[in-house]
């Protein structure tokens, strides 16, 4: 079926709208892996230079930091009291565990990144080994196929109404040939590029009345709904630390040792052994000048103090932990005395605020996302799924003995049970059934607890194992 008029329309905005991203992608890439030399320092260092340009991977390091301490633990569904293996299976079956901090990590650095939930089908990341047999297939193409998509070559439009996509296209090259996959509230089209015009090749008539694909987006405003990076506020102190670096490397090669100077010497007082005129670097940096002119004069200029170098630079420093809120040691910047648990809670309380803002607005993401895969799975819309909650790990960094100690403290004074403190130690849904299991089995391998509990069903009292009685 060919594409309608309205299809290619939507197609082509799509396509310039990707194209557009990806030009800025490109910059904000190159200051995550601390590459952007050239282009943003060309001007200002003479091109003789720009071998000793250096730069501040600051940026780099703030994306990591906020990327590595928000982590996606579980899905709860209402009225229930751990997360939902089927959903966590759905989770797990599409490798979110990995893929989502991908996602999250490039909606960190260019501000957003995309989730496209499709039909599963043999190809998925569950599918069953060659030993297995039907059922293992049939469960396999339950499991929807959920992919987290770049920038670089996903876009959407948004409803003004809704704040959803009404479309979304993915343009990607396979083998050589370009493709597409448009996204629309009725049916998934898939094109191959051929004779310069877009040829469907596939298509899905999923009649889900929304577009399967789910933005993931950073520091969204009003009037900036697909984000920003968070590089925004502190590329123009990272250049200029950048700057600053870079003079000291240029004053370390050309000042850092004392340089000599000599009068009354010719080009032939330089000479080896063998009488063969010495190279000039060879002569500046030989251990002895001798010269038979009685009017000679030899000295050395004073090497240059480089410590200034270290204070502007420590200076941008300072400015940059203003801004984004990491600790000042997180830029290099080393302390004399290393900080108590209680000063590093304290440091990064900025931090792990802006850790829980994120995780706020992924929430309604992820959950979006899980409902879409519901209803894949189901072929129909699960009311539960309107209040699903996400599950995520602390933002905080509590040394492993403050957090066994605070837990082992609330289960003592019985203000959470035993299963509630696993939760915030942070061990996973499959861990923490696990050890239900070995409390259960250790628990009727106890002869003390058998007669507890028998004693109980019989209604005596049992005080400490014992039949009061």
């Amino acid at each position: 079926m060919p594409l309608s008029d309205d299809e290619k329309s939507l197609l082509n905005r799509l396509q310039i709208k990707v194209l557009r991203t990806e030009r800025r992608n490109r910059v904000l890439e190159a200051y995550y892996e601390g590459e952007q030399r050239v282009e943003q320092l060309g001007l200002a260092i003479p091109p003789e230079l720009r071998r000793f340009l250096t730069i501040a991977a600051w940026p780099g390091t703030y994306a990591d930091e906020i990327a590595a301490r928000t982590t996606l633990e579980g899905f709860e569904l209402p009225d229930a009291t751990e997360a939902d293996e089927q959903l966590w299976r759905i989770w797990q079956a599409n490798g979110l565990d990995s893929e989502s901090k991908l996602g999250q990590l490039d909606a960190i650095v260019r501000g957003g990144s995309f989730v496209a939930i499709g039909a599963g089908d043999a190809e998925t990341p569950d599918a069953p080994s060659p030993e297995g047999g039907d059922d293992d297939r049939e469960r396999s193409a339950e499991i929807p196929l959920i992919t987290v998509e770049s920038s670089d070559e996903m876009a959407v439009e948004l409803s003004p109404r809704t704040r959803h996509p009404i479309a979304a296209a993915k343009f990607y090259s396979q083998d050589g040939v370009a493709h597409a996959t448009l996204y629309l509230p009725a049916v998934t089209i898939w094109l191959e590029r051929r004779n310069a015009a877009w040829v469907e090749v596939d298509r899905d008539e999923h009649n889900l009345g929304v577009v399967p694909v789910v933005p993931l987006v950073r520091g969204a405003r009003l009037s900036k709904r697909d984000g920003r990076s968070i590089f925004t506020r502190i590329i123009g102190l990272t250049d200029a630390a950048a700057r600053a670096l870079t003079n000291g490397q240029v004053a370390t090669e050309a000042l850092a040792v004392p340089q000599r100077h000599a009068a009354g010497m010719k080009p032939e007082d330089f000479r080896d052994k063998d009488g063969s005129l010495l190279p000039t670097w060879e002569a500046y940096f030989g251990a002895v000048w001798a010269t038979s002119n009685p009017d000679a004069r030899f000295g050395s200029f004073s090497a240059a103090d480089l410590a200034n170098f270290d204070t502007i630079v420590s200076l941008y420093a300072k400015l940059v932990s203003g801004v984004s809120g990491l600790p000042m040691r997180y830029l290099g910047q080393a302390t004399t005395n290393p900080p108590s648990a209680e000063g590093i809670l304290a440091d990064e309380s900025r931090v792990i605020k802006q850790v829980e803002d994120y995780q706020t607005a992924l929430e309604a993401a992820w959950e979006r996302v899980m409902k879409i895969a519901v209803r894949f799975r189901d072929g129909r819309w699960d009311p539960r799924m309107e209040q699903l909650e996400t599950q995520w790990r602390s933002a905080a960094t509590p040394t492993r003995a403050q957090a066994a100690d605070a837990a082992v403290k609330l289960v003592q004074q019985k203000i959470i049970p035993r299963e509630a403190a696993w939760v915030d130690l942070g061990y996973s849904a499959a861990r923490r059934k696990k050890l239900a299991e070995l409390f259960a089995a250790e628990e009727a391998r106890d002869p003390m607890a058998e007669i507890a509990r028998g004693l109980a069903g019989a209604d005596r009292p049992v005080v400490a194992g014992v039949d009061a009685g």
